[in-house]
């Protein structure tokens, strides 16, 4: 059986692609030859397809700036019915796709539990629960075996997860680098999946398993036609560290995979880039697909500015505008709970909210008219007072409700903002009942 790749290159326009069109306002035909350039991808996996609930999206070039939503459990809170309640909320809130992260707790039940529950697109980093595994059957992680991780890639598989991150790009020469250069910069490595993958290699001075395994992974992902996300597990953690010589050297082995991954027919996408500051994430953006042909590009952020703490889905919401704009094809969330903690409910609807409006801004600047559409609706119905029309087209409706009655209950067309001298009623009372004010000398 052949992929959705194999078939955009054979010139078929499968269901999945109209889906995509119709959703997106393109041709059936620009969405097949982009995915047979690998410029557009559509992460489903065989084993959902049955599904008539699942939410097809495409991520790439010319389409929508997609939001992700990450929810799982931690080492030190394990509450699988929060972490379900989490993925609702993002999805009711417009996330595009969530990824499960699970680090505690039992992991198969609660990945199955998310997925079965999940409508969108369905992403997981599989090397955390080979190295957990590993950890509670041996006493420490380290000691996983290549065959761990690649059991755990096609298990995972098997339930139906549409899209892996796979820090495939952290080789053993940069981590041989790293040390002998006696750490990275300022934040170090905050990727937990490329730390694992580094410790693993340093421990036994082996190949990084997802680098030396990366054809029979391909065969993998072919056979549930599911879709690479290359990590960054170099991306900085603080904008110190902005695009220093590991990271562009993680990201140049990466355009390597992409490389490899579309000769496969396999779809991939690149992750990036962490914590960088406004003057550099258009061109971070602009490098990224440069060395990857245009390959669709999954950021992290960006974060633009390091010292908000509980605010961090503000400052990631800044850096996913410029890079929606310069062409990004999909934000990461942020929620404010960053660097704090792990997030509840409340914030990760915090954290989808800011992302989608990060992704419409750029996608106004990127797409024009196409994106710019339900503004025009919004602004010609705050001009026309018609406050019905405005909740209709908020995506949070609770909030525009609970604002807009939180003092009074203000008469139909008025808001308790500017009451009776709200210019739109100022104006319409002056052009209808006297015209002179307008044209007297």
């Amino acid at each position: 059986m052949g992929t959705l790749m194999d078939a955009a290159k054979r010139g078929v326009i499968t269901e999945e692609m109209k889906i995509v069109a119709e959703k997106e306002g393109v041709s059936p035909e620009f969405v097949r030859d982009q995915i047979a350039r690998g410029r557009i991808i559509i992460p489903l996996n065989v084993v959902r397809r049955d599904r008539d609930d699942i939410r097809i999206e495409g991520i790439g070039e010319g389409l929508r700036t997609k939001v992700n939503a990450n929810v799982g459990t931690s080492t030190l809170v394990v509450n699988p019915e929060m972490e379900l309640e989490k993925l609702r909320v993002a999805i009711k809130y417009g996330a595009d796709s969530v990824m499960d992260l699970s680090t505690g707790g039992d992991l198969d039940a609660i990945r199955r539990m998310l997925i079965k529950e999940a409508t969108v697109m369905f992403g997981t980093v599989p090397v955390y629960q080979a190295f957990i595994d590993v950890a509670k059957r041996e006493g420490a992680g380290i000691y996983m075996t290549e065959d761990d991780i690649l059991k755990t890639i096609e298990k995972q598989l098997k339930d139906g997860v549409d899209f892996m991150t796979l820090h495939a790009g952290v080789t053993l020469n940069i981590a041989k680098e790293l040390v002998k250069a006696g750490g990275r910069g300022v934040t170090g490595v905050p990727s937990r999946g490329g730390t694992i993958l580094l410790a693993r290699m340093l421990y036994h001075n082996e190949e990084n398993p997802l680098y030396k395994n990366r054809g029979y992974i391909l065969e993998l992902m072919r056979e549930y036609d599911a879709a690479v996300s290359l990590g960054d597990g170099l991306r900085p953690a603080g904008i110190a560290d902005s695009h220093d010589r590991f990271q562009i050297a993680e990201l140049l082995n990466n355009a390597k995979l992409v490389q490899e991954c579309r000769k496969a027919g396999v779809q991939v996408m690149v992750e990036g880039p962490g914590h960088v500051p406004m003057n550099m994430v258009e061109a971070d953006v602009k490098l990224e697909k440069r060395v990857t042909k245009g390959a669709p590009y999954y950021v992290l952020g960006p974060i633009v500015t390091d010292i908000f703490p509980g605010y961090d889905h503000i400052t990631s919401a800044i850096g996913g505008a410029l890079a929606a704009a310069a062409g990004a094809d999909m934000l990461c969330y942020v929620t404010p709970a960053e660097h704090l903690s792990l997030p509840n409910v409340e914030q990760v609807k915090e954290g989808v909210i800011a992302a989608r409006i990060a992704a419409h801004a750029g996608d106004i600047v990127k797409l024009g008219e196409r994106a710019a559409r339900i503004d025009y609706e919004m602004d010609k119905a705050r001009a026309a007072l018609d406050r019905k029309r405005m909740r209709e087209i908020a995506p949070d409706k609770e909030t525009f409700d609970r604002i807009r009655g939180q003092f009074v209950t203000p008469p139909e067309g008025m808001c308790t903002m500017c009451g009776e001298l709200c210019v739109y009623l100022l104006l319409d009372k002056y052009l209808k009942k006297n015209e002179r004010f307008f044209i007297r000398a």
